[in-house]
């Protein structure tokens, strides 16, 4: 008898050891995903930070009037900021990046100190002019690098943690194609402070929206789950993982997720009327068969499936096998532009591997558009005159005081860049430039 309930005792011990081993192995999981999603996020949130400065400072270069200048320095200073918290969060600290987290720096400081002055008075010399130019290559360089990097993370489906351990232990033998990336980075910079060391930019010098446009009941669990399966085309006997926001989100939403061999799949979709606000879907692209038009008319079929009502064209791109293309509303053939959309299409089969309509579902509404204050000649006048108008349309755009403004937008090229410029239909101020991206560079590995 006392042996067996000693067996028994062992029985209980080994079991308990084996749990308490599990939920640890588990635990330990659970704190390296997180830390790895951490990475991921910050890398992801530098390339797209870099890549925008690059763009912020090709604006500038654009720009004619005084007035737009001081704001769009401005956001040239807070995109800095965020790429140099950007770089803080990743596993870094053994990878000398001194110089290009001094690169982050001299540029910040010069667009501040450039944007609280009073340009009107004191506009940019042609020294701060060139020197900016030499910052909008350099920028574009950097941009590119990263690029690359982030072309082979994703293909390769590389690691953070996996940098972070080759750093720690000096491993020199294992891939450390993210640390060769980002030591390319570095001696670009190093290379660019080199030419310019007699430069004098040492020392010289989102805001939050109700979703306004949700209609419709609230919907179940299950309902989320049926729109989830329609809209990532999948069987009935595919699991589906659902959860839903806290209490302190913007919005209530479901989000639906799944895995099913090298496919995986996102939604997220508000509670209230079940509106698809995010999707991400990841599978490897095959080769490309279709078009990047055919594209926009697959994106086109996707939005009209969605019952999106009238809207616009306004930007497509591809980007290796993929088309991404904007969208915005339109009413009495004005351009509404904070009702935006962006879809992204295989271009091997035309399937939807992402959508993002969170900006139209914030701000969608019937709008009483305004009568224009100056007629479009008078609009064209206040355009650079080294621009070269290839299209106009009128557009409804939000300011910088998130004011919406209704404008004469211009499609214009200067160089090799085109460039979309929004002057206000009311007084002829220069609202916004943006330079329009190219076809993304297709990147081909080192054989």
């Amino acid at each position: 008898m006392k042996r067996w309930i000693l067996i028994s005792l062992l029985a209980i011990v080994v079991v308990g050891t084996g749990v308490w081993g599990y939920k640890e192995h588990q635990d330990k999981n659970a704190i390296l995903i997180q830390a790895e999603n951490t990475y991921q996020r910050a890398f992801h949130d530098l390339t797209y930070h870099t890549d925008l400065l690059h763009d912020k400072i090709g604006n500038v270069l654009a720009m004619n009037s005084q007035k737009r200048l001081s704001p769009e320095l401005a956001q040239i200073w807070r995109l800095t900021s965020e790429a140099q918290a950007d770089v803080g969060q990743l596993p870094l600290t053994l990878l000398p990046f001194n110089k290009t987290e001094e690169f982050l720096h001299d540029i910040g400081d010069f667009s501040y100190k450039t944007a609280i002055r009073n340009l009107s008075d004191e506009p940019l010399s042609d020294e701060e002019v060139t020197m900016l130019e030499d910052l909008y290559k350099q920028s574009g360089t950097i941009k590119d690098e990263l690029r690359k990097v982030q072309h082979t993370v994703l293909e390769e489906n590389l690691r953070w943690m996996d940098v972070q351990l080759a750093l720690a232990t000096n491993d020199a033998q294992g891939d450390n194609t993210i640390i060769d990336g980002f030591e390319t980075v570095e001696k670009s910079v190093a290379g660019f402070g080199e030419e310019n060391n007699g430069s004098n930019i040492i020392g010289i010098a989102d805001e939050n929206h109700e979703f306004k446009g949700l209609d419709g009941k609230e919907i179940s669990e299950q309902e989320a789950k049926e729109t989830a399966r329609k809209i990532f085309n999948i069987k009935d006997k595919q699991k589906i993982n659902m959860t839903k926001t806290g209490d302190g989100a913007d919005v209530q939403t479901w989000m639906a997720s799944y895995q099913d061999g090298d496919k995986n799949g996102y939604i997220d979709m508000s509670v209230k009327g079940g509106h698809p606000l995010t999707v991400m879907v990841e599978r490897p692209v095959k080769d490309t068969k279709i078009s990047l038009h055919e594209g926009a008319l697959k994106a086109n079929d996707y939005l009209q499936s969605f019952d999106f009502p009238d809207r616009e064209l306004v930007q497509s791109s591809q980007y290796e096998k993929e088309g991404v293309y904007s969208f915005v509303a339109s009413q009495d053939g004005v351009r509404i532009y904070p009702d935006a959309i962006q879809v992204k299409v295989a271009l091997d089969n035309g399937d939807m591997l992402g959508m993002s309509a969170k900006d139209y579902f914030m701000n969608h509404r019937q709008r009483d558009i305004p009568e224009t204050g100056i007629s479009e000649e008078e609009a064209r006048s206040s355009v650079n005159p080294d621009v070269k108008i290839q299209e106009q349309h009128m557009a409804i755009i939000e300011n910088d005081l998130a004011e919406e403004v209704l404008t004469y937008e211009f499609l214009g090229t200067l160089g090799d860049n085109t460039y979309r410029i929004f002057i206000n239909a009311e007084d002829g101020t220069e609202e916004k430039v943006e330079r329009l991206k190219a076809t993304e560079i297709k990147f081909s590995r080192a054989v």
